[in-house]
């Protein structure tokens, strides 16, 4: 397979910088300042065993791809920034190009397949940060990922098959997953933690607010009648696979870097927001992560610093 990694940030800096590292021909799309820098000194891939210069293509769209028939895209850009990347894909990629969604949340790979028949999925585990351009670190060593691939809605394929093996000949640890979705809603309600993280001071109130947030996400996709692994599911697959780096500090998650960044958004309308939508879909009320949703909007849009806001406050008004 030819890859396109679509978002090389940190999951798409990591999983194209690991491909290209393994052979596989990899192009990467990125924008600003961090293209700017992988197209003037290449992609610096922090890993467990060293820096490493990735020497790839770089574009910040899809029509100056070299189009084959056997490319694949890896969608990695955040879910609220898959619209304009789709808007793209769909102007330049053959229709029957694959992408296969390695995405936060559950809503990204139905807007993919209202473009693309062939829609696949991804349930990503990958400790890693972006926060210089250029530069992406990978937190675990010596397998920096956990990467199960299936086709959406369902069932797996020679794509499938093909995907997880060469993700599997460069050290990321893939299985071909027929109810793939299951496992992305089981990281979707571990996610609801996200905004908590990235929002609110950390202690036991903040604690206390994720908890509850996970719990009423895990109310309402059950409600909704949903298919969601479970937690002993999920932490079968994990084992000890993914090992944190000692060099490294540990960081906030992919929605702290975001307001670390100050990008001005974030993806939290796709992660507490999706628990929030499927209430409102049943009738059914999600105050938590409602409050969860305001107060990382809130931060994001005013450039407020991450980590700042009362969890407490929040605790007292529920």
């Amino acid at each position: 397979m030819r890859y396109v990694v679509y978002g090389a940030g940190a999951v798409g800096g990591v999983v194209g910088g690991t491909l290209a590292r393994a052979g596989r021909p990899v192009t990467l799309v990125a924008r600003g300042a961090h293209l700017d820098a992988i197209r003037a000194a290449g992609l610096v891939l922090d890993a467990g065993d060293g820096r490493h210069r990735i020497d790839a293509p770089a574009t910040d769209t899809a029509a100056e791809v070299g189009w084959t028939d056997d490319t694949v895209v890896l969608l990695a850009v955040k879910s609220h920034q898959a619209a304009a990347a789709l808007a793209d894909l769909r102007a330049h990629a053959p229709t029957g190009t694959p992408v296969v969604c390695l995405t936060n949340g559950v809503a990204t790979e139905a807007a993919v397949l209202r473009l693309f028949a062939r829609t696949y999925a991804v349930c990503v585990m990958l400790p890693a940060t972006h926060l210089e351009p250029g530069v992406v670190v990978a937190s675990c060593h010596p397998t920096p990922a956990i990467l199960d691939v299936g086709r959406f809605p369902g069932g797996t394929d020679a794509t499938t098959a093909a995907v997880a093996a060469d993700l599997r000949a460069a050290g990321i640890a893939s299985e071909e997953r027929a109810d793939i979705m299951a496992m992305k809603r089981r990281k979707l309600v571990m996610n609801l933690g996200n905004g908590v993280d990235a929002s609110f001071a950390q202690g036991a109130a903040a604690d206390e607010l994720a908890a509850l947030a996970q719990a009423e996400g895990e109310r309402v996709l059950a409600a909704a009648g949903l298919t969601v692994a479970t937690a002993d599911e999920d932490r079968e697959r994990r084992g000890a696979i993914l090992q944190r780096r000692t060099d490294l500090e540990r960081r906030g998650g992919s929605t702290w870097q975001s307001l670390t960044r100050g990008t001005g958004d974030s993806e939290i309308d796709y992660l507490a927001g999706e628990v929030v939508l499927q209430g409102r879909l049943l009738g059914l009320p999600t105050p938590v992560n409602e409050a969860v949703v305001a107060a990382t909007r809130h931060l994001a849009a005013t450039g407020g610093a991450p980590r700042s806001l009362d969890a407490g406050a929040v605790l007292a008004s529920l």
